[in-house]
């Protein structure tokens, strides 16, 4: 347990000195402000249009104005989490492979596996550091993203909002864990660091951009912006009825979806913040009700590439690895 700690502590140092820390945090704040600050533009616009067309309605002698367009504050989060799962799981990637790669460029590696250290402690070491890492600046995110919606989004934060806030920090947490713990174990299997970059890159282009595109093209009622059924002006228990024809073509489109964890990581955060309408002010028995098998499957998911991680950086495969 001790050489655990000591290799977490060094790794925690050398992500301190990495000016790349203070990149990312700083560039996923901005990002996250800026969608922040655009979507509440986009809904004030909305609003203010529904004002001017009720105005003319009245002033007609129409008496039926339609209902108002309604944003909870936390919807305007979406583009906060999705930049995480996209930019932030690469950061994630670059990260994971530099912790093995930096070791190897340096000629420490074999100084390191000649102390008597555990057998899986150098992969559980560092990265046990790097979710240390992670923690800090999902948190920060957290942090910016709460001020922010006080602030430009004009919310009040209050209990069910830092709810959901923590929830879907825990939720990237464990994704960014997931990408990191994926990086080291290619990286150390592979015979050149550059090797397992790209390879790692390549599974990222797959699970987080092709499987989830595909699955959302598939899926009709996104090819109309706030929705095909929305547009028609379908209510839910017709849609519901429409779907049950395809239920075929829909579970195969689903199943793609899921296959992806990034789309794990999406459900989650968005059923806890609110960001789907089903879950929006739900308490969160209700919301866990649904969302319970994404969760198990991101946490097994983490379990399982931590464990490869720990199995790829043994001394003896580094060693053979890297003659």
């Amino acid at each position: 347990m001790t050489d655990l700690l000591v290799i977490a502590g060094r790794e925690i140092r050398e992500r301190r000195r990495d000016p790349l820390l203070l990149v990312l945090i700083a560039f996923l704040a901005l990002a996250s402000i800026v969608s922040v600050v655009v979507a509440a533009a986009a809904f004030r616009t909305e609003l203010d249009a529904y004002t001017a067309y009720v105005s003319q309605l009245l002033a007609s002698g129409s008496s039926t104005p339609p209902a108002a367009p309604r944003l909870f504050p936390m919807q305007l989060l979406r583009g906060a989490v999705e930049y995480v799962e996209v930019l932030g799981a690469l950061f994630a990637i670059v990260v994971g492979y530099g912790s093995v790669a930096a070791e190897r460029r340096r000629g420490t590696l074999d100084l390191v596996l000649s102390r008597p250290i555990g057998r899986f402690s150098l992969g559980l070491g560092k990265l046990l550091g790097l979710s240390a890492v992670w923690g800090i600046v999902v948190i920060s995110l957290a942090v910016v993203e709460t001020i922010a919606l006080a602030t430009v989004g004009g919310a009040s934060i209050g209990l069910y909002e830092l709810r959901g806030i923590a929830l879907a920090t825990v939720v990237l947490w464990l994704y960014l864990v997931f990408w990191s713990a994926v990086a080291i174990g290619i990286t150390a299997l592979a015979r050149r660091p550059s090797t397992g970059l790209i390879v790692a890159v390549a599974v990222w282009l797959v699970v987080v951009l092709i499987l989830p595109q595909i699955g959302d093209t598939m899926d009709p009622d996104n090819q109309v912006p706030g929705g095909l059924f929305a547009a028609l002006q379908i209510q839910r228990t017709d849609e519901l009825s429409v779907m049950a024809h395809f239920a075929g073509f829909d579970g195969v489109r689903n199943a793609i979806e899921v296959s992806s964890i990034e789309k794990h990581t999406e459900r989650l955060a968005f059923a806890f913040l609110g960001i789907k309408d089903q879950y929006n002010q739900q308490p969160l028995s209700a919301v866990w009700a649904d969302m319970w098998p994404y969760a198990l499957t991101l946490v097994a998911a983490t379990a399982l590439v931590t464990v490869g991680a720990a199995l790829t950086t043994t001394r003896r495969t580094l060693q053979r690895r890297d003659s």
